[in-house]
Parts: C-alpha cells; sequence; structure tokens
C-alpha cells in the first residue's frame, strides 16, 4: 500500500472512533435537558393550558359536552396581574367541577395537578384527591375551588378580577363556555 493510502486510512479511522463517542453525549444531554423540562413544569404542560378570555360580558362560557370524556382540561386566563391557571373535570357522579390548578400548600411551587382516573394528584406532593370532592372539600392540598354556575348547556365560572383591584382575584366576572 501506498503512503498516501495509509495516511487516509488512517485519518478516516479516527475522525470514525470521535464521532462514537460523541454521540452518547448528545443522547445524555437530550434526555438531561427533557428530564429537567418535566420536573419544571410538571407533566400536565406538555401541551400547556389552554388560553381563554372573557367575552363582551365578562364571562368565559364552556358547554357541558365538553367535559363528557370524564378528562381534566386545563386553562389559562391571563388576569391583570399574571396568569390564573384552573381546570374543569367531570367527576363520575356527573357533575363537571372546577378549581384554580393549584392549592393552598403547594402554590408557590406552580406545578398544578394531574388526573389519574377519577384523582386529581398535586404534582408537588403527590396528594391524591377525588375528583367528585372538588368544590367540595377546601383548604390544604386540596384543589382550590373556582365558583361555577350552570346556565342550560353552559358553564359560567366567575373568576372575579377587575383591572384595578390591588389582587387580581376581585372583580370581573369570567364564564365558560360560548
Amino acid at each position: 500500500m501506498s503512503e498516501r493510502k495509509e495516511k487516509r486510512e488512517l485519518f478516516s479511522e479516527q475522525e470514525k472512533s470521535g464521532s462514537k463517542k460523541f454521540i452518547p453525549v448528545i443522547v445524555v444531554l437530550v434526555a438531561v435537558i427533557a428530564a429537567g423540562g418535566w420536573f419544571l413544569f410538571g407533566a400536565q404542560s406538555v401541551g400547556g393550558p389552554e388560553v381563554v378570555s372573557a367575552g363582551q360580558d365578562g364571562k368565559i362560557h364552556f358547554t357541558t359536552a365538553d367535559f363528557n370524556d370524564g378528562g381534566a382540561k386545563y386553562y389559562r386566563y391571563n388576569g391583570t396581574s399574571g396568569p390564573i391557571n384552573f381546570f374543569l373535570v367531570k367527576s363520575n357522579d356527573g357533575v363537571v367541577r372546577s378549581a384554580f390548578d393549584t392549592c393552598d400548600v403547594c402554590y408557590k411551587a406552580l406545578k398544578g395537578y394531574r388526573q389519574e382516573g377519577n384523582e386529581m394528584v398535586c404534582n408537588n406532593c403527590d396528594m391524591r384527591f377525588r375528583t367528585d370532592k372538588i368544590n367540595v372539600v377546601k383548604g390544604g392540598c386540596n384543589p382550590a375551588p373556582l365558583k361555577r354556575q350552570m346556565v342550560g348547556d353552559k358553564i359560567v365560572i366567575c373568576l372575579l378580577y377587575t383591572s384595578d383591584a390591588a389582587d387580581d382575584r376581585r372583580g370581573v366576572c369570567v364564564s365558560v363556555g360560548a
């Protein structure tokens, strides 16, 4: 073999071995980033909450049929003091229930809840709460109740926000469904 061919083979072998070492580093880096995102933002935020806004009447409206599958639906209302996350879920007793996606204990973690069967589970402390007890049991790590009204086949939620209130949880009434 000529000297030129020997050098060519030597350099092409070195390139192949170097690139093989780089692949596991990339795989580990991607895994670390994915795991970090999962822990920072929680499982339910993969798709993110649906952003809703109040209509002319100051309400957000949802139809009850949207919740017939029993799956929790997550929403975000962008209030003047920042976003407010909440969810609605139809419990096994047939009632559509609503709560802020937070609790009195873990709210600072900003992780909210995920649904597992007929339970909502806190993404911060893993406490479990039956969906048929939402809006019934209050305080602690229970989902913070969000008042709602049934108006025909619509669900109307009053988040009560005003732009001039010091606390953005007072004022304008918000309904769900249109």
